[in-house]
């Protein structure tokens, strides 16, 4: 591995890089839709989802002054955050909101971030999400998880080549974008069934009155308007 200096690093993280063709940016897109739609392929993966998912809980509990207690990710990819504080009220709705839609805020900025150059910023900003949560993690797998998968990609934004960077980088965001919609269509099949009695927009139903479907539809509509607006930032 190479020895860089800490003014090297911080060069190599806040500077930015060549813009990758536009047909590799058109592939990881294609790569990422088609991981999320084939079944064998998305159940694995998932895990990187419940990790921005309670990863999003942890960060509004945080903002809205609530005291975060742990995090724990399980391997059938579900996951939990304990926060205490006011059982109602705008930070406990904040909380319980955050957790559908950080994967598609995540893509987006990650997409932001992309289109002006900072492909090292993005992958180490992941990095960073990473490691913050690995302070609060509570159990054994969820532990091994942020490991693997940040391992992964700090493995990737110091070992490998630029062009692998890039891929690597865009199909993450890529990947944050378009699995930010699956995961709210699974609620609402789960919820038809009623199989999903405690769920995120069930919750925001008990805490402000408005029917957990039209909660259900506000993440789909954040998350359909995020890959949107993304998608036309990356393919510009």
């Amino acid at each position: 591995m190479e020895t860089v200096s800490l003014q090297e690093l911080w060069d190599r993280v806040v500077g930015t890089q060549p813009d990758p063709p536009r047909w590799l940016i058109a592939a990881t897109g294609l790569a990422a839709v088609l991981a999320v739609l084939y079944r064998p392929v998305w159940r694995p993966l998932r895990t990187v989802v419940t990790i921005a998912h309670e990863g999003g809980h942890a960060a509004a509990a945080l903002l809205t002054g609530r005291r975060l207690t742990g995090i724990r990710l399980h391997s059938d990819t579900s996951g939990v955050t304990v926060s205490v504080g006011k059982p109602t009220g705008f930070g406990m709705v904040l909380t319980a909101f955050a957790g559908y839609v950080t994967p598609s805020f995540l893509g987006a900025g990650g997409a932001a971030l992309l289109v002006r150059g900072h492909i090292t910023m993005t992958l180490w900003a992941t990095l960073l999400w990473l490691a913050l949560m690995l302070l609060m993690i509570r159990n054994l797998y969820g532990a091994f998880a942020l490991i693997l998968v940040g391992g992964v990609v700090f493995a990737v934004s110091w070992l490998a080549e630029p062009d692998v960077q890039a891929g690597f980088a865009y199909l993450l965001v890529w990947f944050l974008l378009a699995a930010g919609i699956r995961p709210v269509i699974e609620l609402q099949q789960l919820r038809r069934r009623r199989q999903a009695q405690w769920s995120d927009a069930d919750q925001l139903a008990t805490l402000t009155k408005i029917p957990g479907a039209v909660w259900v539809g506000l993440f789909a509509l954040i998350a359909a308007t995020a890959f949107g607006t993304a998608a036309g930032w990356l393919l510009a």
